[in-house]
């Protein structure tokens, strides 16, 4: 048995050293692919002769037009239990087998609580003025005694709900299905959704994009926020109107941002969000820690292998 095995969206090119991969060869040949458009047809003609192939979370869109261009795939395996750029019902019809993998479960929240206290204490600002010469240019902001906002307290929220107590922050949260009986195991307290964005000095999205979800976070929302207050997306990008964002960003009507997801990644060139001083942008890394991609991958091979045994793991749909 020789099956061609393709491992994608490796943009650090990390993919090869992170894990053993040679435990693959009684089944087939590995490859890693740096070099891939998102051009459907490009993305076929890169892609049509493997029968595995291996993405890491949403970085690549596996719609019907690529999939039905790709007769030889038998099994697509994904970092994390949720893939929302790959069309299950597509890879049902056309018998495509999907597994994923479980995901490290503090790498979010430890880069939202990051992004919180960097964007609360100007960190960045200081850092690259001290690079430049310059010494104590700002003040920063404080965290004890603040409120923190959780937009949605499903397991990530929880965990930064919890940093929140140590810092000795009072919390509230708010969601569609959230109930005060709920929040209140987690020590925080239930708001209304407009109390949510009235009340938060920090306000953090921890919500699944969803068509319920999809610009929740839009002008009227933000316009309920304090000028003070600064808003932290770790989530999915879509869930914020961006352009409502950096509109009242530029208008100083929010004191800042602090982002890691986009609506469109890689973020445009242009997009305001690399340009305003009062936002703190990083490239998507909520998951991207040693320990998550260890965990990724290795848990990849397990589903190439149990795939090729016959006993699908981890089945997607």
């Amino acid at each position: 048995m020789s099956v061609q095995i393709a491992v994608i969206d490796d943009w650090q090119n990390v993919a090869s050293g992170v894990v053993d991969w040679s435990v693959l060869d009684t089944v087939g040949q590995v490859h890693f692919l740096h070099d891939y458009p998102a051009e459907t047809q490009v993305m076929i003609e890169r892609l049509h002769r493997f029968e595995v192939i291996c993405v890491m979370r949403e970085r690549s869109s596996f719609d019907k037009a690529l999939l039905q261009g790709l007769p030889n795939l038998k099994l697509l395996v994904t970092g994390g239990m949720r893939n929302a750029a790959i069309d299950i019902p597509t890879t049902q019809a056309l018998g495509i087998q999907v597994c994923g993998t479980d995901s490290y479960k503090h790498a979010a929240p430890e880069l939202t609580w990051a992004l919180i206290m960097a964007s609360t204490r100007n960190l960045l600002g200081e850092a690259n003025a001290l690079r430049d010469g310059a010494w104590q240019v700002g003040l920063g902001g404080d965290l004890h005694g603040k409120t923190l906002g959780i937009l949605g307290l499903g397991s990530i929220g929880q965990k930064v709900a919890q940093f929140a107590q140590v810092f000795g922050m009072r919390v509230i949260a708010w969601s569609e299905n959230l109930t005060p009986e709920r929040a209140a195991v987690c020590g925080v307290t239930w708001v209304t959704q407009r109390e949510l964005f009235e009340q938060a000095d920090i306000l953090t999205v921890h919500l699944v994009l969803s068509e319920r979800t999809r610009g929740l976070v839009n002008a009227e929302a933000l316009g309920w926020m304090k000028p003070t207050a600064r808003l932290v997306n770790t989530a999915r990008g879509p869930i914020v109107d961006e352009q409502a964002l950096a509109e009242a960003l530029a208008a100083g009507r929010l004191a800042g941002a602090a982002l890691d997801v986009y609506s469109e990644e890689p973020l445009p060139i242009e997009h305001p969000f690399r340009r305003l001083p009062n936002v703190l942008a990083t490239p998507h890394v909520g998951y991207v820690s040693e320990q998550n991609y260890r965990q990724f991958y290795q848990q990849m091979i397990e589903d190439v292998q149990a795939w090729a045994g016959g006993a699908p793991i981890r089945v997607l749909g």
